[in-house]
C-alpha cells in the first residue's frame, strides 16, 4: 500500500526535464520575435521541437533508455491532461493522443534528416512545415533563425553529459533574436 508513495528518481528526473522543455518552449521571444504562431499548435510544435533535441542527444545512450521512455510518457501524459482541460471528451482523447504521437514521430524523422543534411534546406523545410505550418506566409529569416537555433542547441546538448540530462538538468540557450538590421 505504501508503494504508491515511494519515490521514483527516474520519473522525477523526467518530470524536471520535461518542465525545462516546456519552459524553453514557452519563451515569449519565439512568438514575439520568432514568428511562431502563439496558438495551441504553435506551442505544441515548440514543445515537440525541444523534446526532440533532448531525445536526439540521448539516442544511443543505453543508460538513458528508461529515462527517455519516461520523459516521452511524461510529455504525452501532459498533453492528455491539457486536452481534457480544454474540454476534449474522454472518448476522443485517445484518438487525439494517437495523432499527436504519430505527428511527433514524423517530426523526429524530419528533424533527424534535417540535422543530418549538409545544408539547412531539409531542416528549414521541416521547420517551415511543422512549426510555422499554421502561420501562413512566414518570413524566411524567422525560419532560418530557428534552424540556426536548433543546430546550436543540438550541438550544445551534444556536449552535455548524458548523466546530467537523465538527472533532469536540461538547459537551453535563449531563443533566436532578430538582428538590428532585420528589426529596422
Amino acid at each position: 500500500m505504501f508503494a504508491l508513495f515511494k519515490s521514483n528518481p527516474v520519473r522525477e528526473a523526467a518530470e524536471r526535464a520535461y518542465e525545462c522543455v516546456v519552459a524553453a518552449a514557452r519563451r515569449p521571444e519565439f512568438f514575439r520575435e520568432g514568428g511562431v504562431p502563439d496558438t495551441v499548435d504553435g506551442r505544441f510544435e515548440l514543445i515537440c521541437l525541444h523534446a526532440f533535441m533532448v531525445l536526439h542527444r540521448l539516442k544511443g545512450e543505453s543508460a538513458a533508455t528508461e529515462f527517455a521512455q519516461t520523459f516521452f510518457d511524461t510529455m504525452f501524459a501532459d498533453f492528455d491532461r491539457s486536452l481534457r482541460e480544454m474540454g476534449t471528451g474522454d472518448l476522443s482523447v485517445g484518438k487525439h493522443i494517437r495523432r499527436m504521437v504519430e505527428a511527433f514521430y514524423g517530426r523526429i524523422a524530419a528533424y533527424e534528416a534535417g540535422l543530418a543534411a549538409a545544408d539547412d534546406g531539409a531542416l528549414v523545410a521541416a521547420l517551415r512545415r511543422n512549426v510555422f505550418g499554421t502561420a501562413g506566409d512566414v518570413e524566411q529569416p524567422c525560419v532560418l533563425r530557428l534552424a540556426q537555433y536548433v543546430r546550436q542547441e543540438t550541438s550544445r546538448l551534444e556536449l552535455a553529459q548524458p548523466k546530467m540530462l537523465v538527472r533532469g538538468d536540461v538547459r537551453f540557450g535563449p531563443p533566436p533574436a532578430r538582428t538590428a538590421e532585420a528589426a529596422a
